[in-house]
């Protein structure tokens, strides 16, 4: 549970190719020559080893034009994956293309544009870059994930000071592109692409030592640096005073997906309610997003990087809003609000109380339904696609804690602490599957065979179970205990790595006793018995009050974790999201279990496979204010109704009488308007308990 709280586009260069013998055009000034030695250096070395192979090659094409300086040009080099393929003076005063051909650029490699010459002269040098083609694919100096790193050498490279894609490259520095086709490095900050390149070994750690968190200072925001018992790259990814985030600059909760479809940009919460979209990649602030405010429970969409879905402060005008966060434009989904005072007429908010998601695809959405004072009146769920309500359930007074689509969209998972504790139930409500005795720190993930999990702890079993239960099945998997030497620990749990099914974040914090391997850590779970588990990073909060709890929130392919800390100074508010990444592919799948997945620790929960009763409408009249109609159910229930106008909801679900041992149900009614009418009948199976809604149109 959680509170609520800116220069090559087209070259017109002499150049010099590393990889093929293009001719160099010269310039002026001895610094010129030097560097022009130094390349033909590297172009030697280059050639020697390009005749000793039969490597394939690519195309690049650089289109872009230079400004010059005492006669002489823009001096760049063309980098791929860090050695330097091609160099070239840059001579045209208009966007030109250039074509060079260079090694074999595979899928993902950084590509790198690099100004080393930098100058204010007679004139001041610049080098604008409009785009560049990689076998025939362009990409802009402007695009998602291009990134400017200024500075020369290797401050070019060090992902310090760095500005989102931009043509004008008025500095020293290195416009850096991927390669289509990324798999390991694309989504990766600049500072931890250089991080791995120069780590090409690198494997994360699976010791379940004791390790203490050696002290280091509070990093600068953006920089790389590398957890010292673990070498994993970790940055800075908010600093609330530099970058003028009131109160803190924090993740906002571990169930909620904080980075966009293609993790270039996630959301960061302030302590005034506003919410902030940062640059995964910069980690610049880009904006306060314009009508989100304090628990308007941000969902990005599941495709299209610039959009979100939002919903009212704590749901109340039951709309689902989606707003394209590049643009600023907003528009309204969902509007539930008639509907469901149709059924609960006090109905005021519909949400999720800010710790439930849709479906990874954003389609289906659990929902609980609140009055105006907060009371529960029953949970929906609402598909996105055909703007329709799929099912329903009175919650008799019982308040969830929070409720939430599973994955697929097949579940409605309701969190509470009452006589219900948590339950899966089936979209429509029809199928029940109990979870857990009460509410605990939990998320709903995807095991490696592709079913929905809810991953919990248990604190009243003996181990202080970390588990998960399979909502198909019903089956229950001990994969951790949070109990050690006496001690116990509290946790977070984020299942978002949606395109990296079978894992979960777990981030632990507090807690009493000795310290064990897992505290105070951010680590990865693999979700099966005997799980792999792999150390991320250690959090360095200092607990004090919700606001330091880390609740890690993981990206959908497992590459970036966001998560927060104090740093240590112990202050209940200093606190600042800090992102911990790792290469694609870095994490490995244990051995498999020759066995199904997961092997019951507790008695497996059998789903009722109880339907709710068909509603069958016979005979319906209507004369001036009076109207009558029969219903037929199969099976024994109890009937009410309401209508949509006259008595204006006022005497909602009137009981319908009864008869023929309940299967009959009449009812003559006197109407406020002549008028056409919708009279709303919901039907309550007898021996379930499970209902069935029905519209009955009066002439």
């Amino acid at each position: 549970m959680r509170l609520n709280p800116t220069k090559l586009g087209t070259l017109g260069l002499a150049h010099v190719l590393m990889a093929a013998a293009l001719t160099a055009c010269g310039g002026s000034g001895a610094d010129n020559a030097e560097q022009r030695a130094a390349t033909a250096g590297d172009n030697e070395t280059l050639q020697e080893k390009a005749s000793n192979t039969a490597a394939a090659t690519s195309t690049v094409v650089v289109r872009a034009w230079g400004s010059l300086a005492n006669g002489t040009g823009p001096l760049v080099d063309l980098r791929v994956n860090g050695v330097v393929v091609a160099s070239a003076e840059v001579r045209a005063t208009a966007y030109q293309d250039y074509s060079f051909t260079v090694p074999a650029v595979p899928g993902g490699a950084r590509v790198d544009v690099v100004f080393t010459n930098d100058a204010m002269l007679d004139r001041d040098r610049n080098l604008f870059v409009e785009s560049i083609t990689i076998d025939g694919a362009t990409i802009p100096a402007t695009a998602e994930g291009v990134v400017l790193d200024r500075g020369l050498g290797d401050k070019a490279f060090d992902g310090m000071d760095v500005l989102p894609g931009q043509r004008s490259v008025l500095w020293n520095g290195a416009l850096r592109f991927v390669a289509p086709g990324a798999t390991v490095l694309s989504r990766l900050s600049p500072g931890c692409t250089t991080f791995y390149e120069n780590r090409p070994g690198f494997a994360l750690s699976t010791a379940r030592s004791v390790d203490t968190a050696p002290t280091l200072s509070r990093p600068a925001k953006g920089a790389a640096l590398a957890e010292p018992n673990y070498q994993t790259c970790l940055t800075r990814a908010a600093d609330h005073q530099a970058d003028r985030v009131s109160g803190f600059a924090r993740n906002d909760y571990s169930r909620r997906q904080a980075f966009n479809a293609d993790s270039s940009k996630h959301l960061v919460a302030a302590i005034d309610g506003h919410w902030h979209l940062y640059d995964a990649l910069t980690h610049t602030r880009v904006k306060v997003l314009p009508y989100l405010a304090g628990d308007a429970e941000p969902q990005w969409h599941a495709t299209q990087p610039d959009l979100l879905y939002y919903l009212p402060t704590n749901g109340m005008g039951m709309q689902i809003n989606e707003l394209n966060t590049a643009t600023g434009a907003t528009r309204v989904i969902g509007d539930l609000g008639a509907r469901l005072k149709a059924r609960w007429p006090g109905a005021n908010a519909a949400w999720t109380k800010s710790e439930g998601s849709p479906s990874k695809d954003g389609r289906y959405w659990c929902l609980m339904v609140d009055d105006s004072k907060w009371n529960s009146l029953g949970v929906i769920t609402w598909d996105r696609d055909s703007d329709t309500v799929v099912g329903w359930m009175n919650t008799n007074g019982e308040r969830p804690d929070h409720v939430s689509m599973s994955p697929s969209g097949n579940y409605c998972v309701v969190s509470g602490d009452g006589a219900r504790g948590t339950v899966a139930y089936s979209r429509d409500f029809s199928q029940q599957t109990r979870l857990l005795h009460k509410s605990e720190h939990s998320d709903l993930a995807i095991d490696a065979n592709g079913d929905d999990v809810y991953v919990a702890v248990d604190y009243q079993s003996n181990a202080g179970d970390i588990f998960m239960t399979n909502l198909r099945t019903g089956v229950r998997t001990a994969l951790l205990s949070s109990y050690a030497n006496g001690s116990a620990t509290a946790l977070h749990i984020s299942g978002k790595a949606f395109n990296r099914p079978g894992w979960v974040v777990l981030s632990t914090y507090g807690g009493t006793g000795s310290t064990q391997w897992f505290h105070k850590k951010i680590m990865a779970v693999e979700l099966k018995p005997n799980p792999q588990v792999y150390n991320l990073a250690f959090s360095r909060t200092a607990s004090n009050g919700y606001w330091t709890e880390p609740v890690a929130s993981v990206n959908r392919d497992f590459t970036k974790v966001l998560f927060n800390s104090n740093w240590g100074n112990g202050s209940s508010t200093d606190v600042d999201a800090y992102m911990v990444q790792i290469p694609s592919g870095a994490l490995k799948a244990s051995a498999a279990t020759p066995t199904n997945p997961g092997t019951p620790t507790t008695p497996t929960p059998t789903p009722v496979p109880n339907t709710p009763p068909t509603i069958t409408v016979g005979s319906a009249t209507h004369s001036g204010y009076n109207a009558s109609y029969v219903l037929t159910t199969n099976e024994a229930a109890a009937c009410r109704a309401s209508w949509s106008s006259g008595n204006a909801y006022g005497a909602l679900y009137d009981e319908i009488p009864s008869s023929a041992n309940g299967l009959t149900h009449s009812k003559s009614l006197s109407l406020g308007s002549t008028a056409a009418q919708t009279v709303y009948a919901v039907c309550k199976s007898k021996a379930s308990g499970l209902e069935k809604e029905v519209a009955i149109r009066l002439p």
